[in-house]
């Protein structure tokens, strides 16, 4: 297939961000998290002051809502690996808790190699043909990296996103935006929760991490009804 290509430009984007963590992490986590305020950003200066167009002037940018829809996407994509990297995500692990401290180790690690899987799945799922899975080789079968590929090789515009008229002048670009140009953070997004979650199956089987999720209303649970569950 012809996904080679793009896979190999996220191994290089793994490597080189697994390499800058190493010479700065402390920089590396600000770059992350100014992309993410400026993401939130973007969305309340679009959507405001398409509210102030409309009811104010009774006018409006057509291209408003599917771009605000598009950054929302990138968002929530880009913020899942931000999320395991610091263990900001919500899990349920009261029952974990009452675990002997081994059995709890072996199910926090087994939930981050969970994770890893599941964001390697969505990914591209023809890897499962080296464990005997079936052969994908559809575009519509072979995830996020496949979907984009094919994006990108058709060339399909969006609905309403259009270029503006000076940047198709003057770069000579196609009237509306290409769906692989709005696209790109979900291969790149899934590839980075793939990056983290192997960091924490690593941290959690080191014993530097004790979860994946976050589970802080879960512990004080346990730990306020602790004599309970002996007995």
């Amino acid at each position: 297939m012809e996904v080679f290509w793009p896979a190999v430009l996220l191994v290089a984007l793994v490597v080189i961000l697994f390499l800058a963590e190493r010479w700065n992490s402390a920089l590396i986590n600000a770059l992350e998290e100014n992309f993410i305020a400026i993401l939130l950003a973007a969305i309340t200066f679009v959507s405001f002051t398409q509210v102030i167009a409309r009811y104010g002037f009774n006018t409006g940018w057509g291209g408003a809502l599917e771009l605000t829809r598009i950054l929302f996407a990138w968002l929530i994509l880009f913020g899942m690996s931000y999320g395991v990297k610091h263990g900001m995500h919500l899990g349920v692990d009261a029952l974990i808790r009452t675990f002997p401290k081994p059995l709890f180790h072996a199910a926090a690690l087994f939930g981050a190699i969970c994770c890893f899987l599941y964001a390697m799945i969505l990914l591209h799922a023809g890897w499962l043909a080296f464990f005997g899975g079936k052969d994908i080789t559809s575009y519509r079968q072979s995830g996020a990296l496949g979907y984009w590929t094919l994006m990108y090789g058709a060339g399909i515009g969006l609905d309403d996103l259009r270029y503006p008229v000076w940047m198709q002048d003057t770069f000579g670009l196609q009237e509306r935006v290409q769906r692989w140009v709005a696209y790109l953070m979900l291969p790149i997004g899934l590839a980075l929760l793939a990056f983290r979650s192997l960091q924490a199956v690593i941290a959690i089987a080191r014993g530097e991490r004790e979860l994946i999720i976050a589970g802080h209303e879960a512990e004080e649970l346990v730990a306020e009804n602790k004599d309970i569950l002996r007995d």
